[in-house]
């Protein structure tokens, strides 16, 4: 038997324990810090100088001296010290800062009232994608509003680089961004646009890592399943990671 509660990792008393108080107590200490779980922040990078006891935030990306290394975990002051909790799909939190809910899935904190997940792109036959899908109104034939925002983390080579995420028929474009997340070799720039328009969303970008950009362009309609193009300027890629995140609207039509 497993030494630990299957979801929330309490500990179990052993056969003929001693001192099974201290046992008894951490998991109750535990239930106490993830139960109804309700944190002060999901944006602080570096732990604060003076936390009260109790005190719980969700680990941003990029956090610095204790709370690095602890990305989407649940960071506690417990007994003078930071514990961190890692959690599972499901655990859902209130975020103090914000007002509002945050469920864990998929590897990442996201509003809880969108639809999260790792979605499989039809039209490329099953590349794995991350999306957060809002419904902004719905009729009572189910017939939607959606804003969808949808990325990928693309691996660069060659001349040009298509997402495997398509825009999607009738969606209505407002914005694709990008982050370099490991800097481009062999490339001086890269332009992110369509094919036939190659800098629709960008052009002459940075190739170092953590460069971005936000492609932001007056509402477009797309009648057609369409990938975003990387292009490479000043020679072709030869290594780099670029994510690239769609920002879309998207009708969905009655279902009766």
């Amino acid at each position: 038997m497993s030494e630990w509660t299957t979801h929330l990792k309490l500990p179990f008393l052993a056969a003929a324990q001693a001192q099974k108080h201290v046992t008894h107590n951490e998991a109750l200490a535990l239930v106490d810090l993830v139960v109804q779980l309700a944190v002060v922040s999901d944006s602080v990078n570096a732990p604060p100088a003076d936390p009260d006891e109790g005190d719980r935030y969700i680990v941003p990306a990029g956090a610095t001296g204790i709370f690095a290394g602890h990305e989407h975990k649940i960071a506690a002051f417990d007994g003078g010290v930071w514990r961190f909790l890692a959690p599972v799909d499901g655990w859902a939190a209130w975020v103090q800062s914000l007002g509002a809910m945050r469920i864990y899935s998929g590897g990442v904190w996201v509003g809880f009232s969108s639809v999260a997940g790792l979605g499989v792109d039809s039209t490329t036959g099953g590349a794995a994608f991350q999306q957060e899908t809002t419904v902004l109104s719905e009729s009572a034939h189910k017939a939607q509003s959606q804003f969808v925002t949808v990325d990928e983390l693309i691996t660069l080579s060659g001349s040009y680089s298509d997402s495997t995420l398509h825009i999607p028929s009738r969606a209505i474009v407002f914005c694709v961004s990008t982050r370099v997340t490991e800097a481009i070799t062999g490339a001086s720039s890269y332009d992110c646009g369509v094919a036939g328009e190659t800098s629709k969303f960008g052009g002459s970008l940075g190739v170092t890592a953590g460069s971005n950009n936000a492609g932001v362009i007056g509402p477009t309609a797309f009648y057609a399943d369409t990938p975003v193009r990387v292009t490479a300027n000043g020679g072709g890629f030869t290594g780099g990671k670029l994510r690239l995140s769609l920002h879309y609207f998207l009708p969905i039509v009655p279902q009766s």
